[in-house]
């Protein structure tokens, strides 16, 4: 949700016609930012924000400008972080003040408090671009698993990046070329594809678990963590309750907000376990029944042939979950090829899941 893109050049300033090319570059993420945009231009750094708002919509504006006696940070941010109120707490007691209460303000300040290493104390999915104006370096993170998109160009000592490649594209000098080897991955093992690359040649991805500086010196990229694979030794009760208590733990943290929420029900193993903690929480904090989706296809009834591996439609199985969850159901019924197009478009855009 929410989208981001911008240019930034060290050694040369950007001419006033620049803005119309960032204006151009920031409609193409409208639809993973319908509810607001807004735009930070200077003589070297152009940075624009497409906003879907979850979260404290006065405070969360974006680009986000923090002002300092050592200068000025601006942030453009897409994700959401789980462990905001952990971290304000940080930084509050080293004598930091909020305005609001979105996650954003939370990443400038702890940008500013713990420089680079920043990215060590986030536990989310994000993506995210800082400019500091006394140094003139951009610094650009991206999440441990590369939920959220960021890609990025270098032409004519600019760096041109965006959280959709079609942002770049409306930069002046970025090419749509094919890459020989980007189109051979995505015919032979798509979706899968090297890590940083695209299938445009002088495109390229800022890779998983990765951070970069742009500044003077040029593009610098560092790895900030890597998976490790260790030998499972509990026995099934303590395997039970650790799953547990991740699963509770990391669906429950996702469902702060300040807009309703709701869980896509397929009927499937993990839509069904993550509505599960979600109907368990908001009963909890005695609020109203959780609102869940589902789609369905006109004539999909008559249409499904039973077999082993599925003896029974989704529909089975997603009232069979909203009876002993008393969720609130709304089932969408697709009867054109052209609103089928239109939603899987728009989870492209809005970086959900395309399955249960």
């Amino acid at each position: 949700m929410c989208g981001f893109t911008g240019f930034v050049n060290i050694k040369e300033k950007f001419k006033q016609d620049s803005k119309i090319i960032l204006k151009n570059m920031n409609h193409t993420l409208a639809r993973r930012g319908p509810d607001e945009d807004g735009y930070f231009i200077s003589d070297c750094a152009f940075l624009a924000h497409k906003r879907l708002i979850v979260i404290d919509p006065d405070g969360g504006k974006q680009p986000m400008i923090e002002h300092t006696s050592h200068g000025d940070y601006i942030i453009c941010y897409n994700g959401q972080i789980y462990n905001t109120k952990e971290l304000r707490e940080i930084l509050i007691q080293n004598g930091f003040a909020f305005k609001g209460h979105c996650d954003t303000e939370v990443i400038l300040k702890g940008y500013i408090h713990f420089g680079k290493e920043i990215v060590h104390h986030l536990n989310g999915i994000f993506a995210f671009v800082i400019w500091n104006t006394k140094t003139n370096e951009l610094f650009m993170a991206r999440d441990h698993f590369g939920v959220k998109p960021l890609f990025y160009s270098i032409h004519q000592n600019t760096l041109i990046f965006g959280s959709e490649i079609k942002a770049i594209f409306q930069y002046p000098g970025i090419e749509k070329i094919l890459d020989s080897q980007g189109i051979s991955e995505l015919l032979g093992i798509g979706p899968s594809h090297t890590p940083g690359t695209t299938i445009f040649k002088n495109i390229f991805e800022l890779k998983p678990a990765h951070f970069a500086i742009f500044n003077e010196y040029g593009l610098q990229i560092k790895r900030y963590w890597k998976l490790h694979s260790e030998e499972h030794k509990d026995n099934l009760s303590k395997t039970c309750e650790k799953v547990h208590y991740l699963l509770k733990d990391a669906i429950e943290r996702q469902l702060v907000s300040d807009v309703p929420l709701c869980t896509f029900l397929s009927g499937g193993l993990d839509s069904s376990i993550i509505t599960k903690f979600a109907a368990d929480f908001y009963e909890k904090k005695k609020l109203p029944p959780l609102d869940t989706y589902s789609i369905d296809y006109v004539d999909n009834d008559k249409n499904f042939v039973k077999s082993d591996f599925q003896p029974n439609s989704d529909n089975y199985y997603i009232d069979l979950m909203c009876k002993n969850l008393h969720t609130k159901h709304h089932n969408i019924v697709i009867d054109t090829p052209e609103l089928a197009s239109y939603l899987y478009d728009s989870m492209i855009a809005r970086d959900m899941p395309r399955n249960g």
